[in-house]
């Protein structure tokens, strides 16, 4: 997943315009997605979905905060793939279909085990 969004934006010239340019951010919930559903396994999906939406816009509102030491650690490129440059409205989307299709994907996975 981690090289399927860094593709995204390491690589748009091979991408549709519609998926480099929202692909990464998606990627990024349902990435937050996985990881806190692996440490917290016994949350809902629906649960672990909404901790992942809230950190996501949480990080995505931080990008308004504009001092020296944030701004410093965004100069790094595992700074700013984290911490993201400037806000962007479509993001906050992007990041509610990410969240969506975890819960979506996980909730279609525990139904078909139960058959």
């Amino acid at each position: 997943m981690v090289i399927l969004g860094l593709a995204s934006r390491t690589h748009p010239d091979i991408l549709p315009v519609f998926i480099s340019t929202y692909a990464g951010d998606t990627l990024w919930t349902l990435m937050i997605f996985l990881i806190i559903g692996f440490i917290f396994p016994q949350k809902s999906s629906f649960k672990v979905g909404a901790i992942a939406l809230l950190f996501s816009f949480f990080i995505e509102l931080s990008q308004f905060y504009h001092a020296p030491w944030i701004d410093e650690i965004r100069e790094y490129p595992l700074g700013g793939l984290i911490l993201g440059y400037r806000f962007v409205w479509s993001d906050l989307l992007c990041y509610s279909v990410g969240a969506a299709i975890g819960v979506l994907c996980e909730s279609i996975y525990y139904s078909l085990l139960k058959k």
